[in-house]
């Protein structure tokens, strides 16, 4: 007998519908359920890629190299405003209260900030500056500045900062110390506008500073290429060791004294170095007095702003948990790729819920029932190795849980969740101050450089 079959495909999803001509009869199967007029594969789909960090354009170009039906573009930046979107915020916002409830209960708390540009250099679009409690290394805020709002790439990390520091104090917190780099516009709101907030540096950033300083001096000298990671380790020992800004001060200019065979110091705070006699083991390294050399070196760690610099640096707390949060970034929001100021906020968010999730991972065990380490061979560090410990493996629950907000709450009522993202204030687009011309009239006084 003869059936009439209609095949309907929309994306991942198909239909057929078969009557038969003689007796009437019909039958349609799908291949998935349809949510009201979307079909449920479709939305899984855009959902997977979004909330996974995934990029749409390679997951359309794997999908589409194995002949498979997918969606279009249109149809994933659409369910990414509708209903993705405001899944991830709505999610971030409600694990974002819970984390501020329990730091209320502290009386102070201690912060690290950092922000990550979205390129290198003068040029780029997006600021994010986040804000890390310190005592949990979890992430707590996220504030995202577009060039344009402030005049400029350079002065977005003290907008962030201003930005952040507001809505901490809004929320009902007091920070009691805050650890950043050495940026001179953060020195200098932190010193004038909140007088009461302990203001540390990272030590990476400030030994970073004075290593690259004696590179250029160790190429006219090896012998201070032998003291490059001596005083690198000082530095640390210096701020960690010290019950205070100026006896961290008075442990670093020791160092001098120190590559001269000198043991003992004028200053009362540090008078003696405290490790055992080594005249015999190194001879060879200690410096004559007078020598050139060593007045460039002694300028490059003494000088006016290192010494200012070395008595606030942060005698415990660090910032390379908020880098390594900075590296779990590009997973979710790649440098070379552009997103709207939404969908750039999103991911950073993304990248929180998975480094909060995976905050405190304990160390794992080998075979052999010992802990984990592996060996690296770091480039920065020009061949020689640092250890790291391996961490069990990272869950992703928050994955499930957007999954299920999304199905069983956002979807069913959309409207809710986009009414509480739309009072989110969105800057306008750079090139929103320029007037655009006519695509035809551009089209037609357009001439190459290389035309004859």
């Amino acid at each position: 007998m003869r059936c009439q079959v209609q095949k309907i495909v929309r994306g991942t999803f198909l239909s057929v519908d078969q009557s038969c001509l003689h007796c009437l009869y019909n039958r349609k199967w799908m291949s998935q359920p349809l949510l009201g007029s979307t079909p449920a594969g479709n939305l899984q789909l855009s959902a997977a890629i979004l909330f996974s960090g995934s990029s749409f354009i390679q997951t359309n170009k794997v999908l589409n190299t194995m002949r498979v039906k997918t969606i279009s573009s249109a149809t994933f930046h659409v369910h990414a405003r509708s209903y993705l979107q405001p899944t991830i915020f709505y999610k971030w916002k409600t694990d974002q209260e819970e984390l501020l409830q329990s730091l209320r209960q502290k009386e102070t708390v201690s912060f690290a900030g950092d922000m990550r540009a979205d390129s290198p250099g003068h040029s780029a679009k997006y600021g994010c500056y986040s804000m890390m409690e310190l005592d949990s290394n979890v992430i707590v805020d996220i504030q995202m500045v577009q060039s344009n709002e402030v005049g400029g790439s350079g002065r977005m990390e003290k907008e962030g900062l201003k930005r952040s520091l507001q809505f901490l104090e809004e929320s009902g917190l007091t920070v009691g110390c805050l650890v950043t780099d050495r940026h001179p516009q953060i020195q200098k709101y932190i010193r004038q506008e909140k007088p009461a907030v302990i203001h540390y540096y990272d030590v990476w950033h400030v030994a970073k500073s004075v290593s690259r300083k004696l590179e250029v001096i160790a190429k006219k000298c090896k012998k201070v290429k032998k003291w490059q990671r001596s005083i690198t380790n000082h530095m640390y020992w210096s701020a960690t060791t010290a019950a205070s800004g100026k006896e961290t001060v008075a442990k670093w200019s020791s160092l001098i004294n120190h590559m001269h065979n000198i043991h003992t110091h004028e200053d009362p705070l540090f008078p003696k170095c405290v490790h055992p006699d080594l005249s015999e083991t190194h001879g060879n390294k200690w410096f004559q007095p007078g020598n050139a050399t060593v007045y460039k070196v002694e300028k490059a760690l003494l000088n006016k702003r290192i010494l200012k610099d070395v008595e606030k640096l942060s005698p415990q707390h660090q910032t390379s948990a908020l880098e390594a949060f900075h590296s779990v970034i590009l997973r979710f929001a790649p440098k070379n790729v552009h997103f709207p100021f939404v969908g750039m906020l999103c991911r950073h968010y993304l990248a929180g819920m998975h480094f909060n999730e995976n905050a405190d991972r304990s160390q794992a065990i080998s075979s052999t029932g010992q802990l984990a380490y592996m060996i690296k061979y770091p480039k920065s560090k020009k061949g020689q190795y640092s250890i790291q410990a391996l961490k069990t493996k990272p869950t992703y629950n928050y994955r499930d849980a957007l999954m299920t907000l999304l199905f069983l709450e956002v979807f069913q009522n959309p409207g809710l969740h986009t009414a509480k993202m739309s009072q989110m204030p969105v800057p306008e687009n750079l090139n929103a101050l320029y007037e655009r011309p006519v695509k035809a009239d551009a089209i037609a006084t357009y001439v190459s450089r290389f035309s004859q």
